[in-house]
């Protein structure tokens, strides 16, 4: 807990943290500290957190939910806090959630949607290489999903489009930055191998939002 009671206003300290996991809580996207600051500025001008200080009582907040046994803490997503399930229980949802993401995304949207987030900013020439099939259609479907995005274009002929991953990618895989995604080999060597096979399981587990890459990317680096 903030240990300057003034820097609440009127509000009771606790009556603070609890509204910093209740905006968290409610939120369908992530929300930095500024965000969630603001949010408690426009209720009461007199509160004078700073963004520090909000980080503080997550951690707080983190610290309970773990005193009580809780089966999920707030982490920080894609540049902002979110809840998300702690990696002891992810085993028993895994069955459940991976059978919902297949539902999400097709075996070549997964395949694609992999080459981009590891060779990014890519091209769909280069991704049709890559592949050895043409990625017009999970290009689309993959943008249509919010899950990659454009990222101006090549300096070659034609100026073709550069795609990248997006926010809510990065969202809907628990990561705050692609550099947290597991370092397998290069991207054309898994699609050669038996490997891609793995490489699938990996990015529906990621879709599900249940492996936090520390173990995969163990494995992969191995």
């Amino acid at each position: 807990m903030i240990s300057d009671p003034v820097k609440y206003g009127p509000f009771d300290p606790r009556d603070i943290q609890d509204a910093v996991e209740a905006l968290i809580f409610a939120s369908s996207e992530t929300l930095s500290s500024t965000s969630i600051l603001a949010t408690l500025r426009e209720a009461d001008e007199r509160v004078e957190l700073t963004d520090k200080d909000i980080d503080q009582l997550v951690d707080v907040i983190n610290q309970e939910l773990l005193d009580q046994h809780r089966p999920y803490t707030i982490e920080m997503v894609a540049g902002g806090y979110a809840f998300m399930t702690r990696s002891e229980h992810h085993r028993w949802l895994r069955i459940f959630q991976h059978r919902n993401a297949a539902r999400r995304l097709s075996p070549s949207a997964l395949e694609s949607l992999a080459v981009v987030a590891y060779k990014q900013p890519i091209t769909k020439p280069e991704l049709d290489i890559i592949r050895g099939v043409d990625s017009g259609y999970v290009i689309r479907s993959l943008l249509e999903k919010n899950l990659i995005e454009v990222a101006g274009r090549a300096e070659t002929p034609g100026r073709p489009l550069y795609y990248r991953t997006s926010t809510t990618f990065l969202e809907h895989f628990g990561l705050n930055s692609v550099s947290e995604l597991p370092k397998p080999r290069e991207i054309e060597d898994i699609l050669k191998d038996d490997d891609m096979a793995e490489h699938r399981q990996l990015m529906l587990e990621l879709k599900a939002e249940l492996e936090r890459q520390q173990n995969t990317a163990n494995t992969s680096d191995s």
